[in-house]
């Protein structure tokens, strides 16, 4: 298994707050080549002659590193990031009818800061830290929290204070069943933007299709979920790496639903052994990937430290598409990364820069260049990928 931190770690310029300069350089790091410390030094200069955009660190407010982690990789979401830059999400307030809006107003805040500063000195998220704890209090005070679980809070959280949905109609419930599966995934993806539409949805969420076939009467019932993230078990191999593939293959694997776990077959009208299948119908623009490390049991909770090998350029997913699609290719833009166990642990993020094009580690208050060579590593928690645009095509619209 390769080592979490097999390459050595540069750091940078001249305010020490959010580049602190390594001291014995040559005691702590291992050996390279002549060509990768010219490659580094590259990277450095470029960031010394220019201004620190989005290569300023965040102050650790006491166990808030899940957060820091988090608001980097979407500090590093360049949609999202010129989203707020440009102020456009104003426009989506103003058509909000006065929704209270001072989590997306922070969030907005804190991303200009990040890529206006013109100082390295690291900045403190605690006026967002108020806001979301106040949309969600389980983030009152300072123990440790998951990563993914504070995602899903603060997109959920932004999406409503920027929802282009004024008044969200009632829920109602319209039979489907004699629409082909696409129209039917087309139809429930129109009711779900019926009441939740905004940029952050445009961005986040996709569609996701469960299969249900019943082994009696073969009848397949289908239901079309939205989603914010995937949720991946980890898989096990007895040779060789396990990778991210693999990981996508046990998720998507079809499942046999028997004994207590038997479902009602709509058609049979009882409970039937059945097999059941996930499938992507709508792929989202930023696909969020959590691979799920941690487990609970009756007596103790644990986490694995599998590596799992992902790539970060090409991830093509297609095989894994509810219908024949041309195009499903994603490449990795950050990573939030957890090192230690369930007693105690630490998170930081890896980013690629999206104006520089080199990829940064983000741990709290330091802000270091890196190879891409140590992004894959066995503390990757949470993976987010962008859709490349199709060939010759600028700019692709994704609603169904």
């Amino acid at each position: 298994m390769p080592s979490m931190r097999q390459s050595y770690t540069v750091t940078v310029p001249e305010e020490p707050a959010a580049f602190p300069l390594a001291t014995d350089l040559r005691r702590k790091s291992p050996p390279v080549s002549m060509l990768m410390s010219t490659f580094m030094g590259l990277i450095i200069n470029q960031a010394k002659n220019k201004s620190p955009q989005g290569l300023v660190g965040l102050r650790n407010l006491g166990n808030t590193c899940f957060m820091n982690s988090i608001l980097q990789c979407l500090s590093n979401t360049p949609e999202l990031r010129d989203y707020c830059l440009k102020n456009t999400h104003r426009t989506d307030l103003n058509n909000n009818g006065g929704t209270e809006a001072a989590l997306m107003e922070e969030f907005a805040k804190l991303t200009q800061t990040l890529w206006k500063s013109v100082k390295n000195e690291a900045i403190s998220p605690s006026d967002l830290k108020t806001q979301i704890q106040r949309y969600a209090p389980k983030f009152v005070g300072y123990n440790q929290q998951d990563a993914q679980e504070f995602l899903h809070y603060l997109l959920y959280g932004l999406h409503n204070e920027v929802n282009r949905v004024i008044v969200r109609p009632e829920v109602s419930v319209e039979d489907f069943d004699h629409l082909s599966d696409d129209d039917k995934g087309k139809r429930m993806w129109n009711k779900y933007l019926e009441r939740d539409d905004s940029k952050v949805v445009d961005l986040f969420v996709g569609q996701l299709k469960s299969s249900l076939t019943c082994s009696e009467c073969g009848f397949c019932s289908t239901v079309f979920d939205p989603f914010w993230d995937l949720s991946l078990p980890i898989a096990q191999k007895t040779f060789g790496e396990v990778t991210l593939k693999d990981c996508m293959i046990l998720f998507t694997k079809e499942d046999v639903l028997d004994g207590e776990e038997k479902p009602t077959c709509h058609k049979c009208k009882a409970r039937r052994k059945c097999t059941k299948k996930f499938t992507i119908q709508k792929f989202p623009q930023i696909l969020v990937l959590h691979l799920n490390r941690f487990s609970k049991s009756r007596t103790r909770a644990s986490k694995r430290s599998t590596y799992v090998n992902f790539p970060l350029k090409e991830l093509d997913l297609r095989e894994f598409s509810s219908e024949d699609i041309e195009h499903a290719v994603y490449n990795l833009y950050a990573v939030s990364n957890h090192s230690g166990n369930t007693l105690g642990g630490h998170y930081t993020a890896y980013c690629r820069n999206p104006e520089l094009g080199e990829w940064f580690s983000y741990n709290d208050t330091r802000v270091s260049p890196m190879s891409s060579s140590q992004v894959c590593s066995s503390d990757a928690y949470l993976l987010f990928y962008e859709l490349t645009a199709f060939p010759h095509i600028k700019h692709q619209t994704y609603r169904l």
